[in-house]
């Protein structure tokens, strides 16, 4: 069964592996496999389950919701998020403006089919939008049952402070970051994850397999393989490419006999890693089949000894990407249209 963590400086518990469904819901396979594998989590202990209004422009919020239908509202804890055009994406549409918030938080709840999410997140920062606004708006939703805690996504170490401030000052605790954080992409440890230790701020992240990287299939010198993500572009091919040289190919492979001494698949291999990280809650993990759950959630409760460690450091070494100045070109410097 799947380990739990505390999300942040709060008394709230989220396992530590967490469903999230970006690109299957809606997207990359049918409702009744959605459905399927949703239920598959629920058996192997995943209680959190990630989603944002703007997955399949809404419609993977409404999967989710109906695959949840029926449940104990206390058998499981809900995260979503608000920023992204959304809808027919006019002018109000997007951001994190007090309208947008409210018509966001408003649209969530109706899809998903719940009186309140555990976790409202804003999924990236607005740049124009004033801060207080937008932890106004926070704190309003939270006094009023719609969201029980509060969290962002790829907010810098500066954000995050002045976020923690505000939301100190209007009586609600910001909680968690979900930046993108797996062996291959680590510019978060610089900065980002210092202060949010500092702040009591955890991390719920998102692609600890690399874009499926790290699970060993790509292969330096070979095409793709056929019906891969790096071929669909409707789940994530853009964000697979920067993994996708020969150089990062064949340091992943290093990794293969690493994972065999340790007794865990490449896959486990590479969510176990980043749960390494006492800062991380949650590894958001995807399926498309709920077989693929099931190696997934044995990286729980797995500890990663400092000759394993050593190991990956050494093997990804000249592929992993560390630098924290990355962590300042995520959020739009204005609202994508």
């Amino acid at each position: 069964m799947v380990n739990y963590r505390y999300l942040g400086n709060s008394g709230f518990k989220v396992s530590e592996i967490t469903y999230g469904n970006w690109v299957t819901h809606a997207s990359q396979v049918e409702n009744d496999a959605a459905f399927a594998t949703v239920h598959k989590a629920l058996d192997l202990g995943i209680t959190s389950f990630d989603t944002a209004d703007t997955y399949a422009n809404t419609a993977a919020e409404v999967v989710l919701g109906e695959a949840l239908k029926g449940l104990e509202r206390t058998d499981y804890e809900v995260f979503t998020k608000v920023y992204w055009p959304i809808g027919k994406k006019g002018p109000n549409d997007q951001g994190l403006s007090r309208k947008h918030i409210f018509d966001g938080i408003h649209g969530s709840l109706r899809r998903l089919n719940v009186d309140y999410v555990d976790l409202y997140q804003a999924h990236r920062f607005d740049y124009e939008t004033p801060l207080e606004e937008t932890m106004q708006a926070f704190a309003d939703i939270v006094r009023q049952g719609k969201a029980l805690y509060i969290g962002v996504s790829e907010w810098t170490a500066e954000q995050l402070r002045e976020g923690a401030a505000l939301a100190k000052e209007l009586k609600f605790q910001l909680v968690s970051n979900q930046p993108q954080y797996s062996a291959l992409w680590r510019v978060i440890e610089g900065k980002v994850v210092p202060t949010s230790e500092e702040l009591g701020i955890s991390q719920i992240v998102w692609s600890p397999m690399a874009q499926g990287v790290l699970s060993g299939k790509y292969l330096p010198g070979q095409p793709v393989p056929a019906g891969s993500r790096a071929t669909d572009e409707k789940s994530g091919a853009n964000f697979i490419k920067r993994f996708l040289q020969d150089d990062t190919l064949a340091a992943v492979q290093k990794l293969k006999p690493i994972a065999e001494q340790a007794g865990l698949t490449m896959p486990q291999l590479a969510i176990a890693w980043v749960l390494q990280n006492p800062n991380v809650s949650a590894a958001l993990v995807g399926a498309s089949r709920p077989e693929q759950l099931e190696d997934s959630v044995k990286a729980s409760g797995v500890v990663l000894d400092a000759e394993v460690m050593s190991a990956i450091d050494e093997a990804l070494a000249p592929a992993a990407v560390t630098d924290p100045e990355e962590t300042y070109t995520v959020s739009p410097a204005s609202r994508p249209l």
